[in-house]
């Protein structure tokens, strides 16, 4: 089974303009082997208005990405009807279920975890969401570092990230980002 990866999200609004950021490392460990350090897992959709990256089985995690990327483009966009059709759909299709792979998406108004189960989660602030191996650790420095050290958000994400690199085994240092 492949063990992999800390995505990051974080959206919001600094100097009155909005932000939305997503962040990943690039490591894909098979066993206890790293297979690969520069891995890439975040990407764009549906003209570069949303972001979005994955945890979890390479293979399966594609297979969502083209599924949630034909709901957006038929939702034109609206992340949060594309989010609940989304798990509608994951939840009827007795292949989908059985999907390894967990999603973040997010836009300059939402972010959102997409379970392994179908299960659309808000992120509790709508402001910063994880998934991963190093989810927790990047979650929780993130969380810390927006509310103490009043970071650029490309920053707080990049820095977060580092920290989960730090911790996790499983996630290492070599960070892509993107950004809206």
């Amino acid at each position: 089974m492949f063990e992999a990866t800390t995505i990051l999200g974080y959206r919001g609004e600094m100097g009155g303009k909005k932000f939305a950021l997503i962040g990943g490392d690039g490591q894909v460990t098979l066993g206890n082997c790293v297979v690969k350090a520069n891995a890439t897992k975040i990407r764009s959709l549906y003209h570069n208005q949303v972001l979005s990256g994955f945890a979890g089985s390479t293979a399966d995690a594609f297979s969502l990405f083209d599924m949630f990327e034909r709901i957006l483009e038929s939702k034109k966009g609206d992340l949060f009807k594309s989010v609940v059709d989304f798990s509608k759909e994951w939840r009827k299709d007795k292949y989908l279920r059985r999907l390894e792979a967990m999603m973040i998406v997010l836009n300059l108004d939402h972010i959102f975890i997409l379970s392994g189960t179908g299960d659309v989660l808000e992120a509790e602030d709508n402001k910063i969401a994880a998934i991963g191996s190093g989810g927790n650790y990047a979650l929780s420095a993130a969380r810390a570092l927006d509310s103490f050290a009043h970071l650029e958000p490309r920053k707080l994400v990049e820095e977060s990230l580092k920290i989960a690199g730090d911790l996790c085994i499983y996630t290492n240092t070599n960070i892509k980002i993107l950004e809206l």
